[in-house]
C-alpha cells in the first residue's frame, strides 16, 4: 500500500481563511461607487461575509448604491490584503477577491447576527454598527457610525508571489485558518528583532544561490517556515517545510529546532538531567 507524503504547505483554502483572520486592510467596491475600507470581515458558516461600510448618508457610497438597488443587492467585491508584519521591501504577501451579492441586513435580524460574529470575533469595530453619530466630523474624535452588510459569496481568488488562484467556495468554508495565524506577526517580529542566530541557521538550508541577499522571516505556519531574500536582483521567497504538520506551540518549537538542526528539541538540558 502506497504512503501519502504529509502536506508540506497549506492548501489554498487554507491561506485564504487565515488571510481572513489576519488581514489588516479590507476594501468594499460595488459598481458606480467609491471603494470604501470594511473593519468587519467576518465569514459565516452559511457562505456569507459579514462586511461593514459607514452609514454616513453621503451620495456615491456602498450604502446608496445597495438603497438603490433594493431587496436584489448589489454585485460587489471584497479585497483583503495580507500584509507582512516586517518593513520588506515588498510588503503584500497575497491578495484575496471575494466576488458576490451584497445586500442589507434587515434590521430584526442584526442584534442576533451582531452576537454570533462577536461571539468568535469580538471586533471593535462592532460596537459603532448603528451608534449614535451625532457630532461626527473633522475634529470631533467620533467614530464613524456603520452599517453591517452581508457578501453572499460566488467566487473567489487568491493572488500572491507563485500566480492566481481560483476557490471554490464550498472548499472555503470546509477548510480552517491556521492555528497559529493571530500569533504569527508577532512571532515573525520577535524573530527578526531577537534571534537573528535563528534565521541565519534557517538561512544555511538555503541554496548557495539564494543566500546572497538579505533574508527575513516571511511566514510561520503548521507546515513550514517562509523566508524571504531580499537580493539585488530581485525578491525571492522559499519554504522550508516541517517533517510532518504540527498543532501546538510545542511541537512548532520542537519542528523549528529541527530546520535549524538543533540537536535539543526541547530546549538546552543541563548534564545529569
Amino acid at each position: 500500500m502506497a504512503v501519502s507524503a504529509p502536506t508540506s504547505a497549506p492548501t489554498t483554502a487554507e491561506r485564504i481563511r487565515s488571510a481572513c483572520v489576519r488581514a489588516d486592510g479590507a476594501m468594499l467596491a460595488v459598481a458606480g461607487g467609491d471603494p470604501t475600507p470594511t473593519p468587519v470581515h467576518h465569514l459565516l458558516d452559511d457562505g456569507s461575509f459579514v462586511v461593514a461600510a459607514p452609514d454616513d448618508g453621503a451620495p456615491g457610497t456602498v450604502l446608496s448604491a445597495i438603497a438603490c438597488a433594493g431587496a436584489a443587492g448589489v454585485p460587489a467585491v471584497l479585497e483583503m490584503t495580507d500584509y507582512a508584519p516586517l518593513a520588506l521591501r515588498e510588503p503584500v504577501r497575497a491578495l484575496v477577491w471575494i466576488r458576490g451579492r451584497l445586500r442589507q441586513v434587515p434590521a430584526g435580524e442584526l442584534p442576533a447576527l451582531l452576537d454570533r460574529v462577536a461571539s468568535t470575533d469580538p471586533n471593535p469595530a462592532l460596537l459603532q454598527v448603528n451608534s449614535d453619530n451625532s457630532g461626527i466630523g473633522p475634529g470631533s474624535g467620533r467614530d464613524v457610525r456603520l452599517a453591517i452588510l452581508r457578501l453572499q459569496i460566488e467566487s473567489v481568488v487568491v493572488a500572491d508571489a507563485t500566480g492566481a488562484e481560483s476557490v471554490p467556495p464550498a472548499a472555503l468554508l470546509t477548510a480552517r485558518p491556521d492555528p497559529f495565524c493571530a500569533m504569527e506577526s508577532c512571532w515573525l517580529q520577535h524573530l527578526e528583532a531577537a534571534h537573528h542566530d535563528v534565521v541565519d541557521r534557517l538561512a544555511a538550508r538555503l541554496p548557495s544561490t539564494l543566500r546572497r541577499g538579505r533574508v527575513r522571516p516571511l511566514g510561520l505556519d503548521r507546515y513550514g517556515v517562509r523566508l524571504r531574500i531580499e537580493s539585488a536582483d530581485g525578491d525571492h521567497d522559499v519554504r522550508l517545510p516541517f517533517t510532518r504538520p504540527v498543532d501546538d506551540v510545542t511541537a512548532l518549537s520542537q519542528a523549528i529546532r529541527v530546520l535549524m538542526g538543533c540537536p535539543f528539541l526541547n530546549g538546552l538540558r543541563a548534564r545529569g538531567a
